[in-house]
Formats: structure tokens, sequence, C-alpha cells
């Protein structure tokens, strides 16, 4: 123990004070929030005055956890929540989701891929990283139960669509209420970013991504991109180049790729320019 956990274990933690108020008769005055412990106050701490502090506490939650499971490393999966699995693709009403479903089993694919790899090490590197959703983000959490390693799921709280699926590791599953925040922990400990298609949610983590690679903004990683005739109907990167508004070498941050084998290939033989 060092000098400074000695100094500090002299006074009370958090909990034992929290303990304490509890216990505490009820009197006008402990029953007014003004009395509350500031930690222990929910309407407080909601106040918009202390975004600030909950932006803090998402980003060190979620950061904390990683360190004390020793996670040195993640593969980042990002794609739509609402590309089906294939057992229920006959049940979805929308006929442009049900024709993707493929993508939902390279997706499973490559997550059970890379966990395989990540097992290896302890469950400490490569550890497959998905929004916790339904959709694509459901199928690399079940790849990566399947090939019987963790994975980590970073939610969110939406009016729909963002149920958190079961096949991610529970005590590695978080919910998030910042956006901003969400995307930092995709990135912070990624060795690569593997996109499916998607629509909105995951256009804005792509481009995200790409920005801050081309800006310099991040180290250059691996970014594969699954199925060139969606992205490239989706959108057209060409005209911007042409237009001058990024360069030629810009569409070298990505490679599209259409099999989990494929985007394994690039991944291991990648090498930063």
């Amino acid at each position: 123990m060092t000098d400074l956990s000695k100094r500090q274990s002299r006074f009370p933690d958090a909990s034992e004070d929290l303990r304490r108020t509890r216990e505490m008769p009820e009197t006008p005055q402990t029953a007014s929030p003004s009395y509350r412990l500031a930690f222990a106050d929910p309407e407080f701490l909601q106040r918009d005055e202390l975004r600030p502090v909950r932006l803090q506490l998402e980003l060190l939650k979620t950061e904390m956890s990683m360190i004390e499971r020793g996670i040195t490393s993640t593969v980042a999966m990002l794609g739509s929540a609402r590309i089906p699995a294939p057992e229920v693709a006959e049940s979805t009403e929308h006929p442009g989701l049900a024709a993707m479903t493929g993508y939902y089993a390279q997706a499973q694919e490559f997550a059970r891929l890379g966990t395989i790899r990540s097992v290896a090490s302890g469950n400490c590197e490569g550890v497959i990283c998905t929004g916790g959703g339904p959709g694509i983000m459901e199928a690399g959490n079940r790849g990566a139960l399947d090939a019987g390693g963790v994975s980590i799921s970073l939610n969110i709280v939406l009016p729909h669509e963002q149920v958190p699926n079961l096949f991610g590791t529970p005590d590695l599953s978080f919910n998030f209420h910042y956006f901003a925040i969400r995307k930092m922990h995709f990135l912070m400990r990624a060795r690569a970013v593997a996109v499916f298609p998607g629509g909105f949610g995951t256009f804005d983590e792509l481009f995200e991504t790409l920005t801050l690679v081309q800006t310099k903004r991040m180290e250059p990683l691996p970014i594969v991109m699954f199925g060139r005739e969606f992205w490239e109907r989706a959108m057209n990167l060409e005209v911007l180049v042409e237009a001058g508004t990024i360069s030629a070498k810009d569409l070298d941050l990505f490679r599209y790729v259409e099999t989990a084998e494929e985007a394994w290939d690039y991944i291991d033989g990648w090498k930063a320019e």
C-alpha cells in the first residue's frame, strides 16, 4: 500500500457515507433534497449545469471497466439495426432489408473469426465491439459468443430500435446518453473498423472515423466496408474527388470487401503508410 493509499484509507469512502445518511432518522432537514449527498442526488445530477459532469461520467465508467478487464484493443463493428437474421428474413416486411440478410451472416462470421483470435489473447486484444442493438450489432455479439469469447456492447437510449440484444457479454454492456461519448469508445481502442450497410447512424459513425484518420486526429487503422455495390450506390465519393473536396488518396483510407475471410485477410496484411 502506498503512502497516498494509507492517507486515503483514513477517511470513510462514499459508500459508507451514503449508508450512514440512509440510516439517519427522518427530520424536516434530512427529508429536504438539499440535504442529499450531491453524488446521490439524481435530480441534481440531471440539471443542465451538470452536463460536463455527466459527460465525464459516461467517459469514465466505460473506460474504467475496460481497464479493469484488461482490454487493450477492440475491433469495432458498425451497421444497420434493421438488417434481419437469415432465420427471420422471410417475416421482414421491407423487401430491401430481407435482401440484405446476407450481411448479417457475414457480420456474424466476421465476429466469430475475430473472437477466435481474441480468445487466444485471453479476451484482451481485438475484442469485438458493437452498438449492442439488433441487426448487424446483434450479429457481431452473436458471432463472438459462438466463438466462446466476450464482446462489448455500447448501447444508447433511443425511443425505438436500440433494444439491447441478448448476445453481448453482460458486464461489458454499457448504456449511453451522449452519442459523442459512445462514438469515442468505439474508436479509443479500435485496431480495426468493419462497416456494414446501414442508415444515418452508420454513416455518421463511418464519416467520423474517416474524418479523424484523414485529418490525422487519430492513428490510421484498417477500415473495411462490406458490400461495394451498396456503398457505391449510396454515396459517390468520386464526385468529391472530382470536385477537389477530398483527394484521390483519401479513397485509400478504406477497402471494400464482400466476405468475412476477405476482410480479415486485408486487416492482417494492412500496414500504415
